[in-house]
């Protein structure tokens, strides 16, 4: 998705107080249920508040078994919990501006060496970028030199990855323009490729790359990894196009997405929200996010999606609130900036 810089990028304050842009309602079945603006705004001001003092406090929540957000000692090979990526990436796609206390704590808080897997420095890299930081220059306080995660990055054999953490690192180095080293063990093409050819038969995409197994999660993962790196191949494009119609049709009828296990399903926060980031990859598709698009479906995604926020802003059922509340976060910023023309994952 281009980046048009004339267009205002859609700041929260716009979007708690004017409505932002009103959704798309494209309604195919009498009584179905999308989302206002005015509900949008209400839900996403409870959200991005709550989010707002998780980081503050440094708390995965306020409220059962919480701990903390970064902290060296809590997770020693990361230093973050995990989702920390989706929920400062959510909070700068909603407006939100960091603080130098607050980038300092970030940087200083990951843990980052050469045991550092590629899952942990794509993260990283997203992470580092949403808060204002230079992921190819990384400072951490007291070290002598720099660190490069783009470049550790590409160092990484991608070769045995999971769809998800190709997908992962492809998002990752889509953020920026970063330089690709010379020695590098892939390219954005091969790791196109590599995702394009784990494409199942179903048109969806597995964490362990068998056709039973197939969800929304991986397969939302898989899209916005391959709409991001922008390849104009028609291999490409037509896994675009495969994998948003796998996601169309895995909607449930109260228009959220989820998994299902031994016969009973799961509907969830985070996997629409994941599908509507996926939706919000492309022009054609961004429209599904708050509309009717199936037979049976009584809900729009988004109306779905923010249904699980609670007035006071945390994400019902969400394993931690840092991933629940990060991602609805992220995917409200994916949409919006997908009507505006933008994507949340083009840091500025």
């Amino acid at each position: 998705m281009k980046s048009i810089k004339k267009l205002i990028t859609l700041s929260m304050t716009g979007l708690l107080l004017a409505g932002a842009a009103a959704p798309l309602t494209n309604v195919h079945a009498a009584g179905a249920k999308t989302a206002s603006s005015s509900y949008q705004a209400s839900k996403a001001k409870a959200s991005y508040s709550y989010a707002k003092k998780m980081l503050a406090k440094n708390r995965t929540g306020f409220s059962g078994k919480t701990s903390y957000i970064f902290s060296k000692k809590a997770y020693p090979t990361t230093g973050a919990v995990y989702g920390y990526s989706d929920f400062l990436l959510g909070l700068k796609g909603l407006g939100y501006k960091f603080t130098k206390a607050q980038r300092t704590k970030v940087a200083d808080s990951l843990v980052l060496n050469r045991k550092s897997t590629a899952a942990d420095l794509a993260t990283a890299i997203i992470a580092t970028r949403a808060v204002g930081l230079n992921p190819q220059k990384l400072h951490q306080t007291g070290a002598k030199t720099n660190l490069n995660l783009v470049s550790a990055l590409y160092h990484r054999s991608m070769t045995k990855q999971t769809v998800n953490v190709q997908s992962q690192a492809l998002i990752a180095l889509s953020t920026g323009s970063y330089q690709r080293p010379s020695n590098a063990k892939f390219s954005k093409t091969s790791l196109s490729n590599a995702i394009v050819k784990n494409q199942l038969s179903n048109n969806g995409w597995a964490y362990n790359n068998q056709a039973a197994s197939a969800d929304s999660d991986t397969t939302a993962m898989a899209v916005t990894a391959l709409a991001r790196s922008k390849s104009t191949s028609s291999a490409v494009t037509s896994a675009i196009t495969k994998g948003q119609s796998y996601l169309k049709d895995a909607v449930y009828p109260n228009g959220a997405f989820g998994y299902a296990y031994k016969g009973k399903t799961f509907p969830n926060a985070n996997s629409t929200a994941e599908a509507i980031i996926a939706f919000s990859t492309k022009q054609k598709t961004v429209k599904l996010v708050n509309s009717v698009f199936k037979s049976g479906q009584t809900t729009s995604p988004m109306r779905a999606m923010m249904s699980y926020v609670r007035s006071t802003g945390s994400i019902k059922g969400a394993a931690t609130q840092t991933l629940g509340v990060g991602q609805v976060n992220l995917a409200n910023a994916a949409y919006r900036q997908a009507l505006a023309h933008r994507s949340v994952y083009s840091i500025k």
